[in-house]
């Protein structure tokens, strides 16, 4: 079967290419293919793609997305992050010659953070992402300030849950306030199973991330991602309780970080989960200022 001849939609023929391919799809490595060409189209456009803009796209699989991203004028360059070397060789065998166009092999968990060192964050990132390694990707981009300006990825619906959670919910956690305190987060829809080939056991969510403005994100990242985590790796205890056990970012007191709870106005005899994202942001930067 010949690269170009190749139905996205149809599993019969991504069956054949992989076998074609000497491709044995891995179960670590999350490949489910997108065949649902609606959702495709719903992803894509989602990017909001306009001439001149770079494009990066995580886990390609065969490419049925990225000849969309292709089929756009005046793209500046599209590079896409694959770590199945059979994949990879598929991939530059059949766009390699197209101007911009680069295949970046390995772990995105690794080269995302290598590519930015190397080129600078892209305007817009697409990633139909593996759910064994979705959440280190989006903590690895979140974390490190790489969120593009607007970020449309697939996920696990129970992830896209405790990105978008609130307080009160059994789903907020320390990755709810770090992905909302980064990022203003947005569902966009589910994908059914049958979306992918092969099916998965679970749903998938749609989600668009893009960074808030400099005043709205923590003025000190590192030490907000620390204190954050920190703090909830006890969420049953009160703040007061995990604050006089220890669980304080390195070089902070216990009374420099009871000190900041009071003037920013946060509660210690709450939980962690009963605080706002606002307020953490508020706790980090009057911890920030008073170093």
């Amino acid at each position: 079967m010949s690269a170009g001849s190749l139905n996205h939609d149809s599993p019969a023929e991504i069956r054949a290419t992989l076998a074609s391919l000497g491709m044995a799809l891995k179960k670590r490595w999350g490949q489910n293919f997108l065949i649902n060409r609606g959702a495709r189209e719903k992803l894509v456009a989602l990017l909001g793609l306009e001439a001149g803009m770079r494009v990066w796209e995580i886990g390609p699989g065969l490419g049925a997305m990225t000849e969309m991203i292709l089929e756009r004028p005046g793209l500046a360059g599209v590079t896409v992050f694959e770590i199945d070397a059979a994949a990879v060789r598929f991939l530059e065998s059949r766009h390699g010659g197209r101007p911009g166009f680069r295949v970046v092999a390995g772990d995105a968990v690794a080269t995302l953070g290598e590519e930015a060192a190397r080129s600078g964050l892209p305007d817009r990132l697409l990633g139909n992402l593996p759910y064994a390694s979705a959440s280190a990707i989006i903590g690895r981009l979140v974390e490190s300030a790489s969120v593009p300006r607007r970020a449309v990825l697939t996920v696990q619906r129970e992830l896209a849950e405790r990105m978008v959670s609130r307080p009160g919910q059994a789903s907020y956690s320390s990755f709810s306030v770090l992905c909302r305190s980064a990022c203003l987060v947005e569902r966009h829809g589910d994908l059914r199973p049958g979306s992918f080939y092969p099916a998965p056991e679970v749903l998938s969510t749609i989600v668009t991330l893009e960074p808030r403005a400099p005043g709205e994100a923590p003025a000190d990242w590192p030490l907000f991602r620390v204190l954050v985590r920190g703090l909830f790796a006890s969420r049953r205890k009160t703040l007061r309780a995990s604050i006089s056990a220890g669980r304080v970012p390195a070089g902070c007191t216990r009374e420099a970080v009871l000190a900041a709870c009071a003037a920013a106005g946060v509660d210690t005899a709450a939980r962690p989960e009963e605080h706002d994202v606002a307020a953490w942001v508020r706790l980090a930067d009057a911890l920030s200022g008073a170093r």
